[in-house]
């Protein structure tokens, strides 16, 4: 958590939403998640200028920031103890979302997309909602994480 603090923008215009940081030790903030090379693959594609040493700190200057709607990694938990920790983590992404009034909110997994909603609607929250599918296992499910994310990504540009 310290280590994604150091990118929280003074300004979230996106919040991205995930389901957990890996069980595997991976993560986004850390620059060695296949979600990181996902949106790193999506920004690149709309903002060529990004260079791979200084993402995060790009991603951050343009008021994007990647949260997990549970604070301990859920992926190798079973279905029933999966759901129930999805669950308990609506009420700390209400807080995030009333905290952080992000502009946009992108689920990266379709599986959490209740949650999410559950959440932005105790947050009151009203901007505008992407869900997409999580872009790491199967190169299709990638292909649409990229292209789903890419007019949210042309607006942002565009509004810069």
């Amino acid at each position: 958590e310290r280590l994604r603090r150091r990118y929280l923008p003074s300004r979230v215009r996106i919040l991205f939403v995930g389901e957990s940081p890996p069980a595997s030790g991976r993560f986004f903030y850390q620059a060695d998640s296949g979600l990181y090379r996902a949106i790193r693959e999506a920004f690149v594609s709309i903002f060529p200028e990004f260079q791979d040493e200084t993402f995060l700190e790009s991603f951050r200057d343009l008021g994007c920031y990647l949260v997990d709607l549970c604070g301990r990694p859920v992926d190798r938990l079973g279905d029933r103890a999966r759901r129930r920790a999805r669950i308990a983590g609506e009420p700390r992404l209400n807080l995030t979302l009333q905290r952080l009034k992000p502009e946009f909110l992108v689920t990266v997994a379709k599986s959490i997309n209740p949650n999410v909603e559950s959440a932005e609607k105790l947050a009151n929250w009203l901007g505008v909602r992407v869900t997409l599918p999580y872009p790491g296992r199967w190169s299709r499910h990638r292909a649409i994480f990229i292209n789903g994310l890419a007019p949210v990504l042309r607006e942002l540009r565009s509004s810069r």
